[in-house]
């Protein structure tokens, strides 16, 4: 990769997004390179700058590296502005409820007519069907596709700790607009790209539904389901806890020496992945004495040097403490709102070794009106005059 060239550098995309799945698909365009111009309503921007509670951080992690401009969408004098900018832009991503974007005069066949190679990218409750009018959330997709049902213990759903959901309906929009990106250059024309919430639950939850395809069995809920593998659970020690997972025969023989278990090791019921998880209502509490007398230090140690898959039991704060973040370049510092400092994950990419970083800190609501606008209307001209 050349020097300061991003992958994205030349491409430029209109944001009209709040939350977490539209923004977060216009993050990872904007940390690619991409001149990111997020649209915020006068008067006061995106609604989410004032969340509080488990969504105050939702602004903060999803809005770098972008610019922000800021138009009355119920005026006149907005909606050109609007249109102004679309004129110039190679991608739009929005995220409004069904039928919002027509009513402000934006919706794909008014923009697209005003800019023929214009993608334009909706990040969706739920793709063309019977439900594609309906209005969703994170929350709400993952009750319907059975992502809370497998968090949860048996009878009581739960979402999960994360906006997994809308992250990952943010990550399939960038992979249609890339796409369509691509196929541009041969056309010369725009398309319609979108990417959905219950549509990328429904993904998640492709091997649960394989897997009660091949077994015509229900699948039960992870809090009590079988796993794959024989050993392969949290267990406690002195000072605290340790998943261990041990997925081959070959890992299998490893850990038993490494812990001086010849007897389980020579045991022929557990000679195989497929025997150690038929038995493993007796193995896993067998193997739990074993550890409990151990410091978690040692523990872990003689996990590692086993060659092992292993983790320590975290919370999101222990993050900002991680080794491997702090020394990858995996943690970027950014200036909050409030004037804090915090850091926050940059894009867990690479290319060519290199990792994507900060470019520009959070904008103020409406701080590069003026400049986006000029640069447009000076494009225009420019255009003009060829």
């Amino acid at each position: 990769m050349a020097d300061n060239l991003l992958p994205l550098d030349g491409v430029r995309v209109i944001e009209m997004t709040h939350m977490v799945a539209g923004p977060s698909a216009g993050l990872i365009l904007a940390d690619l390179g991409a001149d990111v111009i997020k649209v915020e309503p006068a008067p006061g921007g995106d609604k989410t700058r004032g969340l509080t509670a488990g969504g105050v951080g939702f602004f903060a992690i999803m809005n770098r590296n972008k610019r922000s401009v800021m138009v009355d969408l119920k005026s006149s004098a907005g909606r050109a502005e609007v249109m102004e900018l679309v004129a110039e832009a190679d991608v739009l991503v929005e995220n409004f409820r069904p039928g919002a974007m027509d009513k402000l005069g934006f919706g794909a066949d008014a923009l697209m007519a005003h800019n023929p190679r214009l993608i334009y990218c909706s990040v969706k409750g739920f793709l063309s069907g019977p439900y594609e009018d309906r209005a969703a959330l994170d929350e709400v997709v993952q009750m319907m596709a059975g992502l809370a049902y497998m968090t949860g213990p048996p009878g009581r759903p739960l979402r999960a700790g994360s906006s997994v959901v809308d992250i990952m309906c943010g990550m399939f929009a960038v992979i249609a607009v890339q796409a369509a990106l691509r196929q541009r250059e041969f056309t010369g024309r725009g398309q319609r790209v979108a990417s959905a919430l219950f549509e990328t639950c429904a993904m998640l939850m492709a091997q649960h539904m394989m897997q009660n395809s091949m077994t015509g069995k229900a699948v039960p809920p992870m809090s009590v389901r079988q796993p794959a593998w024989g050993v392969y659970d949290i267990f406690d020690c002195v000072d605290g806890q340790l998943f261990v997972g041990v997925v081959t025969d070959t890992q299998w023989r490893a850990f038993c020496g490494g812990f001086g278990l010849a007897t389980l090791a020579g045991d022929p019921r557990l000679a195989t992945n497929n025997g150690r998880r038929e038995n493993r209502e007796w193995l896993i509490p067998a193997l739990a004495s074993v550890f409990a007398p151990l410091q978690r230090a040692n523990f872990e140690a003689k996990v590692a040097a086993l060659g092992l898959p292993y983790a320590p039991i975290a919370k999101p704060e222990d993050l900002f403490d991680d080794p491997h973040l702090l020394a990858s370049g995996g943690l970027l510092d950014l200036v909050l709102p409030n004037g804090i400092t915090a850091a926050t994950p940059a894009l867990p990419v690479e290319m060519d070794g290199r990792r994507f970083g900060l470019r520009s800190g959070l904008p103020k609501p409406g701080e590069h009106t003026a400049e986006v606008l000029a640069e447009v209307r000076r494009a225009k001209r420019n255009r003009a005059q060829s």
